[in-house]
């Protein structure tokens, strides 16, 4: 027998259950299913040590979906986001840029979180929504679309049909492939490692990106960790390099650590295992198919610079869920789904250009062009306007 609901979504990572939480909240039917049960500790095999900064246009959506108040007391907020350029001889600061945000109003940037966590309470809040089933360790196994239905069977042989179908699974996407949607991808040979550090000296709720070559080394602040400050790390590096520093044993690296991040926060201590992850950048030719929408690594992957990922994904998810609250007896037609790629993806397109010439910029290893690197900086920092401008750009208000 064909079970019915309003939504699947596939995939279980941070932005498909926070779909689940948030269309689950807005009182539609949803399944949300996913091949691998979430890691929620941070210890857990597999887990997921990366962070994630929630810029302030987040909170709604998290708000919305009844996770913000699970969330909100392990969160660090982001005050200042701080630029190092260290690509003089020396790996040591030669230029400090603070984005303050305090300059554009009361609220900081953002809040940083580490994934696992966010699965952990995204998950609790799922048991607290009756209309919601999530299905930890089943996957979408086919996809045949309709004019008025998506028809989608699972691995472990249930049929479902859903008035909207949501790609929220990852950069290979099988339904996105399945709907015959295509996608533009920009490689860079780069890989980037995700961990936490604790450090003598504070972070004062201060992001710091530092940039010499290979990409940047980015403190994130978190919660103090055993009464000692504590920061996630995001380092980005050729591959080959990051290969060997991932291999390093814990003192090794801690020195290259050190000499990476020009000291800025003192010696570094290695508190989780270390990540690695690929980078690249992506974008799918459309956002919508019959009956289906794509969503976050689904529709666009980006470098993590500036903290856009997610937030990019959740501004999927706020559009998606305004167009389906508006008209909930129009889910999933041909006509929503057209208005939420129209708004979607130029906006999305443009971020990631801009990512991808961020991304260039800071793999600059000849002298000469680090320099002018330096120089673009400062100059985009000196004029209050421009500078203005790019936080609100950063954040997505207008």
């Amino acid at each position: 027998m064909r079970e019915t609901t309003d939504i699947l979504i596939s995939g279980g990572g941070v932005a498909g259950l926070t779909a689940a939480a948030a269309f689950g909240s807005a009182g539609f039917r949803v399944i949300c299913v996913d091949p691998a049960p979430p890691v929620t500790e941070e210890a857990g095999a597999g887990a997921d040590l990366r962070t994630t900064a929630f810029l302030q246009p987040a909170r709604r959506v998290l708000e919305t979906a009844g996770i913000w108040s699970r969330i909100a007391p392990h969160g660090a907020a982001l005050r200042i986001m701080r630029i190092v350029d260290a690509g003089g001889e020396a790996p040591e600061p030669r230029l400090v840029k603070d984005f303050d945000a305090a300059e554009i109003g009361e609220e900081p940037f953002g809040w940083n979180f580490p994934n696992w966590l966010l699965r952990r309470e995204t998950v609790a809040r799922l048991a607290d929504l009756p209309n919601v089933d999530f299905r930890p360790g089943t996957a979408t196994r086919s996809v045949t679309t309709r004019e008025g239905e998506a028809r989608v069977t699972l691995t472990d042989g249930a049929q479902v049909s859903a008035r909207l179908l949501i790609a929220a699974d990852g950069r290979a996407s099988p339904v996105r492939e399945a709907v015959g949607i295509g996608v533009t991808t920009m490689r860079y040979g780069q890989k980037a490692l995700a961990f936490a550090v604790t450090h003598p000296v504070a972070h004062g709720n201060v992001s710091t990106e530092i940039h010499r070559s290979g990409g940047p080394f980015t403190f994130v602040p978190l919660p103090d960790r055993g009464g000692l400050p504590s920061s996630a790390v995001v380092w980005m590096e050729r591959g080959p390099e990051a290969l060997r520093l991932a291999a390093l044993p814990v003192a090794e690296f801690e020195a290259a650590m050190l000499a990476r991040s020009a000291g800025l926060l003192g010696p570094l201590t290695l508190v989780t295992g270390r990540s690695l992850w690929p980078i690249i950048a992506r974008i799918a030719d459309r956002f919508d198919a019959e009956r289906t929408a794509l969503l976050a690594e689904a529709a666009h992957v980006v470098p993590p610079i500036g903290a856009q990922g997610l937030n990019m994904s959740l501004a999927d998810l706020a559009c998606l869920l305004d167009l389906a609250t508006a008209a909930p007896d129009r889910l999933g037609e041909r006509a929503m789904l057209a208005v939420y790629h129209r708004r979607r993806w130029p906006e999305v397109k443009a971020r990631v250009m801009g990512i991808d010439l961020l991304n260039r910029t800071s793999m600059l290893s000849a002298r000469p062009l680090r320099d002018l690197r330096a120089g673009a900086l400062n100059a985009l920092h000196s004029l209050a306007p421009v500078r203005h401008t790019l936080m609100k750009a950063g954040l997505g208000l207008r």
